[in-house]
């Protein structure tokens, strides 16, 4: 079974041939890749914490690739969506692009071109992927701390000394170094400055979302 975080192609065409010849070619860059012959096979197997990119046909019987795509951006998912599809018109097109595909490409098409294209939304993903986990990190680190211990945080971070942060919160500067040496230790952070960092992708992930 592949890694869940390993990033991965979706290949989901009717057509088994396509899918046969789309999956050796996306393997024999190294890719790892998955091929589905429905838009429902592939909801049922797929998660949203998986990185990688959605090699998409659009007419299929049941749920067509468009709805596919819909039915993605209602869960949430970051998935790269590239369209390929025989049956190309301009409203189509259209349609895919605005909903979040990062390529349309009509068939026949050229093998290099559909790897580049691939291979630049594989990238893509995996860098939005390591992103969020930085960003859960961060937050799971914060949710360690005490109330005290993050308006103690927070003080540090903005470079204030223990005298100062003792006077503002009413403390003792003994209590200040307790609740200083432990943020640190909680955090795992080494240095005032891991510590302003930390804070500074704390708000950006904050004002992100």
């Amino acid at each position: 079974m592949t890694d869940p975080s390993t990033p991965t192609v979706f290949v989901v065409d009717d057509d088994e041939a396509v899918r046969k010849s789309l999956a050796w070619l996306i393997g024999s860059v190294g890719l790892a890749v998955q091929a589905y012959e429905s838009a429902d096979a592939f909801l049922a197997s797929w998660t949203v914490e998986r990185p990688g990119c959605l090699v998409l046909d659009v007419r299929m019987p049941g749920m067509s690739g468009l709805e596919l795509q819909d039915a993605l951006a209602r869960r949430g998912s970051s998935l790269p969506v590239i369209i390929v599809t025989g049956h190309a018109d301009v409203p189509m097109a259209v349609r895919a692009l605005k909903a979040g595909a990062v390529d349309f490409i009509e068939k026949p098409f050229n093998d290099q071109v559909l790897l580049d294209r691939i291979q630049d939304a594989v990238k893509r993903s995996q860098s939005a992927f390591a992103g969020q986990a930085r960003r859960a990190l961060v937050q799971a680190l914060l949710a360690r701390l005490t109330p005290r211990e993050r308006q103690v945080a927070e003080l540090v971070a903005a470079g204030k000394p223990n005298k100062v942060i003792a006077f503002e919160l009413d403390l003792s500067m003994k209590t200040v170094e307790v609740h200083r040496h432990n943020v640190m230790d909680k955090l795992e952070v080494a240095s005032v400055a891991d510590l302003t960092r930390l804070f500074v992708e704390a708000n950006a992930a904050s004002g992100a979302g």
